[in-house]
């Protein structure tokens, strides 16, 4: 099941994952968190990564993550996306975290990022420099050269902010303030 766009504020996935996804952003919407990545690793006994946020912004804490894995864990056993035995793992995004979704494109704009696409764009398939923003179909990056790309959602392999004293200043200021 292949998807080609996703809503602004899902994260674009395929195959297994984007039936996953599917399956429990509902469930998490309805607890007031936001799906930020699923990913299946493994294939004996695959583990199932739930990566998420709170809606209301704040810090997400264990006991959030401990009500996710009740919650979402019910569903895919009833759902059954995924044969034979399977793991479950939670966590919060964390600081350096994946940027999976239009929103946190425009959120991080300002902070370092690193991306890779499934293509090469001009060329290549890495790119480092600081977030712009996003529009529905494209994130931006200034590269370190200060040239801009835009990348298309649908050819981000992966990407994720880079650990800086500023994002760690901005992320605590963030979590001040909720």
């Amino acid at each position: 099941m292949e998807h080609a766009t996703s809503p602004p504020d899902l994260p674009h996935h395929t195959g297994l994952e984007a039936r996953v996804a599917d399956i429990i952003a509902p469930t998490l919407v309805d607890m007031g968190y936001e799906l930020v990545r699923v990913a299946v690793l493994g294939r004996e006994r695959p583990t199932v990564q739930i990566m998420a946020d709170r809606a209301d912004g704040s810090q997400i804490t264990l006991e959030d993550c401990e009500a996710i894995s009740r919650a979402v864990g019910a569903v895919l056993d009833v759902e059954d996306p995924i044969p034979g035995a399977w793991t479950l793992e939670v966590s919060s995004a964390g600081i350096d975290r994946p940027l999976t979704r239009r929103k946190d494109w425009n959120r991080f704009a300002g902070h370092l990022a690193r991306a890779e696409t499934v293509l090469p764009i001009d060329g290549r398939k890495r790119f480092s420099g600081t977030v712009l923003g996003a529009d529905d179909t494209h994130a931006r990056l200034r590269l370190e050269d200060g040239t801009e790309v835009a990348l298309p959602f649908t050819e981000i392999r992966k990407a994720r902010l880079v650990l800086t004293d500023a994002l760690i200043d901005a992320t605590a200021a963030s979590s001040r303030s909720n």
